[in-house]
């Protein structure tokens, strides 16, 4: 499909212009035939979201609750498009907690979505969050890496967390075991195996590390809380530093070149959920390169605007957080900008509402609402009308 979208205020190069942007056969083009006149509009890049387990709630509303996750993924694909998200990485556990957070679940995941993708509006990848405890799985997991060609791997360790909440016996754990469907008892079993293989997760971290860098592979470490953590990551050449806790462990990670990603709604709320360190805090002090949407996908467009209404920085600045910056981290060059050739993934925002009414994800609409809907109808009326003449 072929449009020359009008008279919009575009982001071209960093810089906020008024500009005409033409899409031909899915890439930014120098014409196209179909005029759509979107003043009052901005043309922004399509956003980029690197980690978002808010999917969950479509599969899971409920602990015991669950439902097709071949059905729940076009309900997942809708939501990304309204709020303007054109490539998403749905974050999905591979851990010892079990339940829906296991590796079989991981699995069955993965092989859903990879029929699914023909269908997909939004261009949907796979983030795996490997459990560094789970050195039993080693082989499982290089295989369903491989099977379904998931390019995106972040390390994580809850067993602190496990810990603290086992030793204070004050319900937290139960609520835990709850949360992801398990009998406390069942839970306490888990942790207590994967506590027993402690001795072998340094292996596991350095044969998982080597593999990945073999095979291209994309990979971090999340809710790394010190200089230290981040830099046996950083050696093992997991570069991407994916929500630090702390500022020790995000300056460690700018001085090592590592990318550092944090929590959009943390910038929205105006702070960390769980207690740690303030997204916006680490903003101003140039200490992040991307926001992720984590589990309200919403936020990535609502923190961009936010940074840049509290003139915390410009918005250029703000938006390549979810879009160039992102495509960045990836080494993907031809997304997250708007440039000749590029592919074209745009989100429209009404200038005065900042609300989104349209995004086009690999050239063609996948969502769209509200006035820019009048405006595609009479872009349409009038090439039909020309064609009769």
């Amino acid at each position: 499909m072929d449009f020359h979208f009008k008279n919009g205020t575009a982001l071209l190069s960093g810089t906020l212009a008024k500009a005409d942007v033409c899409v031909s056969n899915g890439v930014f083009a120098r014409q196209a035939s179909s005029s759509i006149d979107v003043t009052g509009y901005f043309i922004l890049p399509g956003i980029i979201d690197l980690h978002g387990d808010g999917f969950e709630r479509q599969i899971a509303p409920r602990p015991k609750a669950m439902f097709s996750q071949s059905k729940a993924l076009r309900h997942i694909d809708l939501e990304l498009a309204s709020c303007g998200v054109t490539v998403a990485w749905l974050a999905h556990s591979w851990s010892w907690e079990g339940m829906k957070r296991s590796p079989e679940r991981a699995q069955k995941f993965v092989a859903t979505l990879s029929g699914y993708l023909e269908h997909s509006m939004t261009d949907l990848r796979v983030q795996l969050r490997c459990e560094t405890h789970t050195c039993d799985r080693y082989t499982e997991l290089m295989a369903t890496i491989e099977q379904f060609g998931i390019d995106y791997v972040v390390f994580n360790n809850h067993l602190p967390e496990a810990k603290e909440m086992f030793d204070k016996a004050d319900g937290s754990f139960a609520a835990w075991a709850t949360d992801v469907g398990r009998s406390v008892e069942d839970h306490v079993f888990a942790y207590q195996n994967a506590m027993a293989l402690s001795e072998q997760v340094e292996e596991f971290l350095q044969k998982t590390s080597r593999d990945f860098q073999r095979m291209g592979i994309k990979f971090g470490s999340h809710d790394d809380r010190d200089s230290a953590t981040r830099q046996k990551f950083s050696k093992l050449g997991a570069k991407i530093a994916e929500f630090p806790t702390t500022v020790e462990a995000a300056k460690a990670a700018r001085d090592l070149g590592d990318p550092i990603l944090m929590g959009a709604p943390n910038v929205v709320r105006g702070g960390s959920q769980s207690g740690n360190i303030a997204a916006i805090d680490l903003v101003k002090l140039g200490l992040c390169d991307v926001l992720v949407s984590d589990y309200y996908y919403p936020s990535l467009s609502q923190a961009a605007f936010k940074l840049w209404q509290d003139d915390i920085c410009s918005l250029p600045k703000a938006w390549a957080m979810i879009s160039e910056n992102p495509a960045s981290v990836m080494g993907l060059t031809g997304i997250g900008h708007i440039e000749l050739g590029a592919r074209a993934d745009l989100v429209f925002v009404n200038t005065e509402t900042l609300q989104i009414d349209a995004t086009l994800c690999r050239g063609r609409f996948s969502f769209i609402t509200g006035e820019m809907i009048d405006r595609l109808i009479s872009a349409q009326m009038h090439d039909l009308i020309s064609a009769a003449e």
